[in-house]
C-alpha cells in the first residue's frame, strides 16, 4: 500500500483477538470510569465508494485494473452517484445526533471529474472525510483508514459500514450511543460487541419515486454496528457481517425503520425479494421522510434529470 497516508496499528491482523501486548493492559488500566452520562464513544461510518481493492467484493475480477474498469464504468458510476445523493447522504444529514465521522474511501485513480462531483456533494457535510488509496488488500486498507480517524480520547469506538446505495434511520447514531449507555456493563466487559438493528426497508429509486417494502433481516450490513473498546485495534472490517455472532456478544434491537438496503442493477451481493416493491403513495412518502430523511421529490428530480440527459445524449448527432 505504498503511497497512501495510512495508519497501521499493532495486532490489526491478529486473528485471535486483541490482547497482544503490555500496552494493551496499560490501556485497560487507564480506561476512564463510566460517568453518569454513560461511556464516551466515537462513531465512524465507512463507505467504500467504488474502491478497487484486492478482495472485498463478491464479484471478483482478474486484476485491480479490471476491477477498476468495471467500477469506473460511467453508466455504473452515474447510478452510484444518483443513489448516494438521493438516499445515503440525506439519511446521514438527517441524523438526530450529528457527532460522527463519515469516512469515504476511494481509489487513487478515481476519475478526476467524478472526484470533483464527490467533493461537491460532501462540501456541506462537516462529518465527511474522503481518503484516496492505491489498490491493496481490501480489509487492510479499510481497517487502516478507519484507524486513522478513530478518536484517541474515547473509551469506545462505534463503527458501521454503508454501501453507496444504503441509508440509515434518523436516530441510528443516537440509538448506538443509547444502547452503549443502556448496556454499559456488557460493553465494558467485552472488547467488542455487535449492535444489530434488524428492521428496515429495501428500496428501488427511479423517476417515478420510491418503491420500498419493510424487511426484517438479522446482521444485514446497513443495520449493523460494532463497538470496540479502546484496547482493541480491530475494526468493523475484520468481520463478515453475517458471522459476527460467532465472534462476539450481540445485541439485537427490533426497532423499526433503522436501515435502507438499496436495490439496483449493480448490487455486489444479491438480495432475494420475493414480491415486487410497491410504489409509495404520498402518505407513505411522508412517513418514509420522517423515518429516514429521504425525500421522494428529490429522488424523482434526480432520476428525471438523469433520464433527460440520457435522452439528450442519445439524440445528439454523432461525430
Amino acid at each position: 500500500m505504498a503511497g497512501a497516508s495510512l495508519v497501521r496499528l499493532p495486532g490489526m491482523d491478529c486473528p485471535k483477538g486483541c490482547d497482544v501486548s503490555l500496552g494493551t493492559l496499560v490501556k485497560r488500566l487507564k480506561r476512564p470510569a463510566r460517568s453518569s452520562a454513560g461511556p464516551v464513544a466515537g462513531v465512524i461510518g465507512l463507505c467504500r465508494f467504488s474502491y478497487p481493492g484486492l478482495g472485498g467484493f463478491q464479484k471478483e475480477h482478474v486484476s485491480p485494473e479490471a476491477q477498476a474498469r468495471y467500477l469506473y464504468d460511467p453508466v455504473r458510476l452515474d447510478e452510484r452517484f444518483r443513489l448516494f445523493e438521493a438516499i445515503t447522504l440525506p439519511s446521514l444529514r438527517a441524523q438526530s445526533d450529528q457527532d460522527f465521522t463519515f469516512l469515504v474511501v476511494i481509489g487513487q485513480d478515481f476519475p478526476a471529474g467524478r472526484l470533483a462531483r464527490l467533493r461537491a456533494l460532501l462540501a456541506d457535510m462537516p462529518q465527511a472525510v474522503i481518503q484516496a488509496h492505491p489498490p491493496g488488500r481490501h480489509r487492510d486498507v479499510m481497517a487502516a483508514a478507519i484507524a486513522s480517524v478513530r478518536r484517541d480520547d474515547a473509551p469506545f469506538s462505534l463503527q458501521f459500514r454503508l454501501d453507496d446505495d444504503d441509508g440509515i434511520g434518523r436516530r441510528f447514531v443516537a440509538r448506538l450511543r443509547q444502547t452503549l449507555r443502556d448496556a454499559a456493563p456488557i460493553f465494558e466487559r467485552h472488547q467488542r460487541v455487535a449492535i444489530d438493528f434488524n428492521r428496515g426497508h429495501v428500496l428501488r429509486a427511479s423517476a417515478e419515486g420510491i418503491r420500498a417494502r419493510p424487511v426484517e433481516r438479522a446482521y444485514w450490513a446497513p443495520g449493523l454496528a460494532l463497538a470496540f473498546r479502546a484496547d482493541c485495534p480491530q475494526t468493523v472490517m475484520n468481520f463478515q457481517h453475517r458471522d459476527v455472532w460467532k465472534h462476539m456478544p450481540t445485541i439485537t434491537l427490533p426497532t423499526p425503520d433503522m436501515f435502507i438496503r438499496g436495490l439496483n442493477d449493480h448490487n455486489d451481493s444479491a438480495v432475494q425479494i420475493d414480491t415486487p416493491l410497491p410504489l409509495l403513495d404520498s402518505r407513505q412518502e411522508a412517513a418514509f421522510f420522517d423515518a429516514y430523511g429521504v425525500r421522494a421529490e428529490q429522488v424523482r428530480r434526480i432520476y428525471a434529470l438523469a433520464e433527460e440527459e440520457a435522452k439528450s445524449t442519445s439524440q445528439s448527432p454523432s461525430g
